[in-house]
């Protein structure tokens, strides 16, 4: 077991050192400047071991919001199911982002410079626009699942496009740290407890088919 943990451990370790470094490079020579090899050599491993964990530069530039969105959608996952589904979401929401922040400074320092290097670069949002369709479909078939319902309904599809708008309006553009960030995010959604009419609960909304229009 010792030696199971110890190697991965290191697993982590040379992963979170390959996107350090790519991160660096990239925000300081350039996204398409910066080669896969150079990427390697500033961490002393080899461009087969780069590929051991990424499939490309693209994903490595974008691994720590696609890393914080499967703590989001598990912490969602783990929410009670007497909870309604906007209650769920942000709740999980906040322990996404007191996960990045607790846990380890690094992970919450790679995630902003991630997020940096996706609004100086437009490859990589495209790429980070793909990152978020497919998440936002997840989300909306776990609302669906915890509904008892279909994802192709209208309800989860609605619950997930409400939530996301909150997220558009807690991002700002420009240079900001870590806990700026974290406490739009909090002031956006205790904006949204307030804004909701009392009892609002999507849980027991009910949405006419199309065919009823």
């Amino acid at each position: 077991m010792t030696t199971v943990g110890l190697r991965e451990r290191k697993k982590v370790q040379t992963r979170n050192a390959l996107i350090d470094a790519a991160l660096e490079l990239f925000l300081t020579q350039g996204y398409d400047a910066t080669t896969i090899d150079q990427i390697a050599a500033r961490v002393d491993v080899s461009p087969r071991t780069f590929f051991r964990y990424f499939s490309s530069k693209e994903e490595v530039a974008l691994s720590p919001p696609a890393d914080s969105q499967e703590i989001f959608l598990a912490e969602f996952a783990g929410r009670p199911e007497s909870e309604s589904p906007y209650t769920a979401l942000s709740q999980a929401m906040r322990a996404m982002i007191g996960t990045l922040r607790d846990r380890d400074p690094a992970e919450a320092e790679r995630f902003m410079k991630s997020r940096q290097l996706v609004e100086e670069t437009p490859h990589l949002l495209a790429g980070q626009m793909r990152l978020l369709m497919d998440n936002q479909k997840r989300l909306v078939a776990e609302v669906a699942r915890r509904q008892g319902t279909d994802a192709g309904d209208l309800l989860p599809q609605f619950v997930v496009s409400i939530f996301t708008g909150l997220g558009m309006v807690c991002h700002t553009s420009g240079p900001q740290g870590f806990d700026i960030m974290a406490k739009r995010l909090d002031d956006v959604l205790k904006l949204a407890d307030r804004s909701l009419r009392p009892g609002w609960d999507l849980a027991t909304m009910t949405v006419p088919s199309p065919a009823a229009g």
